[in-house]
């Protein structure tokens, strides 16, 4: 009996190890790309993730610092905030590694989750020892999968990868809970604490977690079926009750917050689709998710995915509704085999259950490949359960010497991925290579041919003589042309030539605003004023300030124009137009438009006690005292005391000319 124990510790140690090695080895080449896409605002240009030392208030200033949620997603930003503090500074080598290791750490769970569902499995498809093996196989397989790879080497999604640790470890308990259950022991509490402590755990990382009792509900409908016992007949309706309060209570109070928001013109005024259109395009997405897990292609993978012919209405392209139709016959066939095949119909829910929240009313992009890290694990599951019944079918039914066929079509999808995302984590090696990369396998999306265009202007070092800058010009006027093209491409361009202290041609900044009134602005569009605002304001660049302002005022001419858009144009009037009346006017708009961001406050603040305008500086920082939390605006609100006390006491009109 000790050797058995001894021999199955030693087979656990293997696969863990075998996990780790692959899942390093694959990656590992990515490690020395540098920062990416969303990883500036939320970490590279986000100072409070950059602490100088450790102390409540800094570390609170951490938490609350992302620009990404409402919510905040306090417990990713603070890992930000450690790995800069433990590298010294900015290290995207080491966030990478920090990243991958938490991908390592999630294929554990994934393998000892899958384990745990094999056990369970009532058609008995499974022996101990073979459901080890197979569960490390199928984990094996997720780790590797191509459409997770982003969750991996794309920092700021490490979002994503630890708030589905939460959801992971939350399944896993409840799991094995149950499992326990149904041999007759008690821990119904310890259960449903399985699903409410790490759902509401995870939502700190990002609020893809919010989901784990969605998830917890399919395990128990498919698996469990609502029993205590698994030799007593019913269902046990305590745990109805709990699942129809942890999903129904947040369901409610979601909708009341967001609801009458989706059906107002003025939530979708940053985005070229409705409410309508967002809901026809998904059906068509989420059906291509399935693909792209399955058998992924560099095409499909693509990253960017802004040039997706949307769907405006059911035959707006005829995919939309054969998607739509094709959906409903996947979801029907799963539940009509949930009873014979109830893992496979776990997978199937599971998949489809993720993309409830990314997939239907929020206005957010409409693609994005990371938001399948759980999903896929939903794909992997149902298709290792087909293959493996296949398998015993084959052997039933007198075709033994077939039924290694299922494996080899696993072990085939499985190395096709591997080699896949190896040889996307080379590309990610480099910022020149991946942007070539990600360039060639969208040629017709504005976002890949700008980002190639911008890898050129910083390879080039703004020299005029370097040969990169030809390369940029081309790839951003191509970038430029394309449909949907956002104002970057044309925003880059000036950028480059005004470092270079070369001729700015007036067709950029047309091109600009006629895009910017045609088109709701973005946030895409209000980074691009920012830059080229920054840029002429650190005199590197050297263009037409006018030329600037009027772009600005088209853009803010919209409606719905951001904080942080009215916040940039103050600070450009009152540096580069010492129009001092328009820059207070723009900073107190900031403040309106986003009363809950002190940064707007504290600029704010500053510019009312220049103006020695004491009276309303004190209300502004009043203000700030009551958002302090922790003491994370200590070192903010100390300045603009220490400032005021220096003033006259006396107020003054707000916009006195």
């Amino acid at each position: 009996m000790d050797a058995l124990v001894s021999k199955a510790k030693w087979r656990q140690l293997a696969i863990i190890a075998t996990l780790i090695a692959v899942t390093v080895a694959v990656y590992a080449p990515g490690l020395g790309g540098g920062f990416f896409f969303d990883d500036y605002p939320n970490i590279v240009d986000n100072p409070q993730v950059q602490p100088r030392e450790l102390s409540i208030g800094s570390l609170v200033a951490a938490a609350l610092s992302s620009p990404s949620s409402e919510l905040k997603r306090p417990l990713a930003s603070l890992t930000f905030a450690l790995d800069y503090f433990m590298n010294g500074g900015l290290n995207a080598a080491s966030m990478k590694a920090t990243n991958i290791a938490l991908h390592a750490i999630n294929g554990l769970l994934v393998y000892l989750l899958f384990a745990a569902l094999f056990r369970l499995d009532r058609n008995e498809t499974y022996t101990e020892k073979k459901g080890t093996f197979i569960a490390a196989a199928a984990a094996l397989a997720w780790l590797l999968l191509p459409i997770n790879l982003t969750a991996v080497l794309y920092v700021v999604q490490r979002m994503e990868s630890l708030a589905n640790l939460f959801v992971l470890i939350g399944l896993l308990g409840y799991v094995r809970t149950r499992e326990r259950m149904q041999r007759g022991e008690s821990g119904l509490l310890r259960a449903m604490a399985w699903i409410v402590v790490p759902a509401l755990l995870g939502t700190m990382a990002k609020e893809t977690s919010i989901l784990l009792p969605l998830y917890g509900l399919c395990v128990e409908a498919f698996v469990f079926r609502f029993q205590w016992r698994q030799d007593l007949p019913g269902k046990d309706r305590r745990l109805v009750w709990f699942y129809a309060l942890s999903l129904g209570l947040p369901f409610l109070l979601g909708m009341a917050w967001i609801g009458p928001g989706l059906l107002d013109a003025r939530t979708w005024g940053t985005r070229d689709f409705t409410l309508q259109t967002r809901l026809l395009s998904e059906a068509r997405v989420v059906l291509d998710y399935i693909g792209w897990i399955l058998v992924p292609t560099s095409s499909r993978l693509s990253f960017y995915h802004d040039d997706f012919a949307q769907s405006t209405g059911w035959l707006s392209p005829p995919s939309t509704l054969f998607c739509t139709v094709g959906l409903i016959v996947i979801v029907s066939m799963l539940w009509w085999i949930r009873k014979k095949a109830p893992l496979i119909c776990l997978g199937g829910f599971w998949f489809f259950a993720c993309h409830t929240l990314t997939g239907t009313v929020l206005p957010l992009e409409l693609i994005y490949e990371h938001r399948n890290y759980f999903a896929s694990i939903g794909i992997v599951l149902a298709v290792t359960e087909v293959l493996q019944i296949a398998s015993a079918w084959l052997s039933r039914n007198g075709y033994s010497g077939l039924r290694t066929v299922p494996l080899a079509i696993g072990v085939a999808l499985t190395g096709w991925a591997a080699a896949l995302s190896a040889q996307t984590a080379q590309a990610w090696g480099t910022p020149l290579s991946l942007a070539e990369e990600l360039a060639a396998r969208g040629p017709t999306s504005p976002r890949a041919q700008y980002e190639l265009g911008r890898a050129y202007i910083i390879a080039s070092h703004y020299k005029p003589d370097s040969p990169y800058v030809a390369k940029a010009g081309e790839a951003l006027e191509r970038a430029a042309a394309l449909p949907r093209s956002s104002i970057l491409p044309e925003q880059a361009l000036v950028f480059l030539y005004g470092r270079m202290d070369l001729p700015v041609r007036q067709s950029w900044w047309t091109s600009m605003r006629d895009k910017l009134s045609r088109r709701p602005v973005t946030v895409q569009d209000d980074s691009s004023l920012l830059a080229l605002a920054s840029c002429i304001e650190d005199d590197l660049c050297h263009f037409d300030a006018n030329e600037l302002n009027d772009t600005f005022r088209t853009a803010l001419g919209k409606p719905g124009a951001s904080a942080r858009l009215k916040a940039a144009y103050g600070t450009f009037a009152a540096q580069i137009l010492h129009d001092d009346p328009l820059a207070l006017e723009m900073a107190d708009n900031a403040v309106a438009s986003a009363p809950n961001e002190p940064a707007y406050r504290i600029h704010y603040a500053r510019l009312l006690i220049a103006r020695d305008n004491v009276d309303e500086a004190k209300r502004q920082l009043n203000a700030l005292d009551k958002m302090n939390i922790g003491g994370r605006l200590d070192r903010d609100i100390s300045s603009l005391r220490s400032q005021l006390e220096t003033r006259a006491p006396t107020a003054q009109p707000m916009r006195d000319d």
